[in-house]
């Protein structure tokens, strides 16, 4: 039988700890939400791997350390209503759960958001609200948003999630740009979003957030 839990913590002591994030809440999460659980069954054996993990369809689960590195960056409280955009089956859910008040996990797919909703009630991840819905529209039901967080890069963010974000909240999106992205942590004062530059990462773009196209005539 695969020891699950010795890999959780290898995960974090090779791939979260190295990578400066230090925060106990975000240590802690990682060390005790089984990222196994949240992945196709023959996904499994994969879960712990450093890089992301194919889902199929465009859409992955991003690896450990971008996820880390971007939740240390946002800074997330206790009092804060986070959106969870393309949460898939519920992993980076559960963990943004154990930081914030409540979480709003945003996925298109059903048969993903059915099994979501299973998985966060098992792992008793209990202020989570599952939400099918378009990624790009997001859920402008539950909103505005403290926090919001993309998993997945994106070439342009489309307008209806940067409205949801509250006045004074923080969004993080990694942007593609070439081989290589760009994590950057949104802040919004006056309805803009000032960007500063985080660190750098890879994933797929997200089917929806591809750059539009602009013809003149």
């Amino acid at each position: 039988m695969t020891d699950f839990s010795t890999r959780r913590t290898l995960m974090v002591d090779s791939q979260i700890r190295p990578s400066d994030v230090t925060k106990f809440p975000i240590i802690d999460a990682m060390l005790s939400v089984p990222r196994e659980a949240f992945v196709p069954r023959e996904k499994r054996e994969a879960a712990y791997m450093d890089g992301n993990l194919d889902l199929g369809g465009g859409r992955v689960l991003l690896e450990p350390r971008t996820l880390a590195k971007m939740l240390d960056a946002l800074d997330i409280s206790g009092d804060e209503l986070v959106l969870d955009v393309g949460a898939a089956y519920g992993y980076s859910s559960a963990i943004i759960a154990r930081m914030a008040e409540a979480v709003v996990a945003l996925e298109d797919d059903e048969t993903r958001v059915e099994e979501a909703q299973g998985l966060l009630t098992e792992h008793h991840a209990d202020s989570v609200i599952v939400q099918k819905g378009s990624l790009v529209e997001g859920a402008p039901e539950h909103g505005p948003y403290d926090v919001i967080i993309v998993q997945g890069a994106v070439e342009e963010l489309p307008d209806a999630l940067a409205e949801q974000l509250k006045d004074g909240g923080r969004i993080a999106v990694l942007f593609a740009e070439g081989t290589l992205g760009t994590v950057r942590i949104g802040y919004k004062f006056d309805g803009r979003i000032s960007w500063r530059f985080a660190f750098n990462a890879f994933a797929p773009v997200l089917p929806g957030f591809e750059r539009q196209e602009e013809f003149a005539l």
